[in-house]
């Protein structure tokens, strides 16, 4: 899944690899999938794309956007985005593919689910614009009374994973970077906020930026891969690769647990549950 770390290492890579390169051909829906949401009919994006040219990328949150021209591009969830030279060999199956004139290309694949949207001028859609209007976690805006003044009486009955996870209320803060943020705060995922203390809201607070910060310098999670396929630098203390292995702090069997829709992982040790 696409999250802050990994839309900021895309963008990056994106504006390194085609920025100023002209789209010659767009395939989409090549493969149908269910989960795979087009603005509108995917059959008008090569009349919508084609003799563009990338003028820039950029991340919000965990949507990543190209700007080709008067058209913006919009990958976010689980759209999986790769650069193949001239001289790759492209994958049979995907469902949007940009050729470039120099015969490189873009292609991009939804797994479970994802969007590829292409917005003409003037078109909005509400999971866009939200991403695009709130402050990037990794800037001065996010501040610690920002974050304080996302806590609304309704949201301090929420769950941990609930508060940060969910409604968008941090862009690019999925179920996959949760997992170690809450760790780093010694927080468990089911713990309600109104059950923590100042202190415990600060270390939370922090945690958000500095083990966002931290994945994001080391180019992404190494659950997920780059423009060009290669895994993330950063070492997830809890994921999938974890679930049943020790805590690298106290040595206790790290727990996987199905929880509001997804799974959550968790030291049972360093991360109690309110009493």
């Amino acid at each position: 899944m696409i999250e802050l770390p990994e839309s900021k290492t895309l963008t990056i890579q994106i504006n390194d690899t085609v920025k100023g390169k002209t789209i010659r051909n767009v395939t989409a829906n090549k493969s149908p999938h269910k989960f795979a949401w087009f603005t509108g009919d995917p059959e008008n994006y090569h009349s919508l794309l084609s003799g563009k040219s990338v003028l820039f990328a950029a991340a919000y949150g965990g949507m990543v956007e190209i700007q080709a021209e008067d058209v913006r591009l919009a990958f976010f969830d689980g759209t999986n985005v790769r650069y193949y030279s001239a001289d790759e060999e492209l994958p049979q199956k995907h469902q949007l593919h940009l050729e470039f004139e120099d015969s490189s290309s873009l292609v991009c694949s939804v797994q479970m689910y994802g969007g590829l949207l292409a917005l003409g001028e003037g078109q909005t859609e509400t999971y866009n614009e939200i991403a695009r209007s709130k402050p990037d976690p990794l800037s001065g805006e996010f501040s610690q009374e920002y974050f304080r003044s996302l806590l609304g009486d309704r949201d301090m009955k929420l769950s941990a994973k609930a508060f940060l996870a969910t409604k968008q209320r941090i862009p690019g803060l999925g179920n996959g970077v949760l997992q170690d943020i809450l760790f780093n705060a010694r927080v468990h995922p089911k713990r309600k906020m109104n059950t923590l203390s100042d202190s415990e809201l600060d270390a939370l607070f922090n945690s958000v930026k500095d083990t966002l910060f931290e994945m994001t310098v080391k180019g992404g999670r190494d659950t997920e891969r780059d423009l060009f396929g290669c895994c993330g630098g950063y070492k997830t203390i809890l994921s999938a690769k974890s679930a049943g292995r020790p805590c690298p702090v106290c040595g206790s069997i790290i727990v996987r647990e199905a929880y509001l829709g997804g799974n959550i992982y968790y030291c049972p040790k360093c991360q109690k549950p309110e009493s």
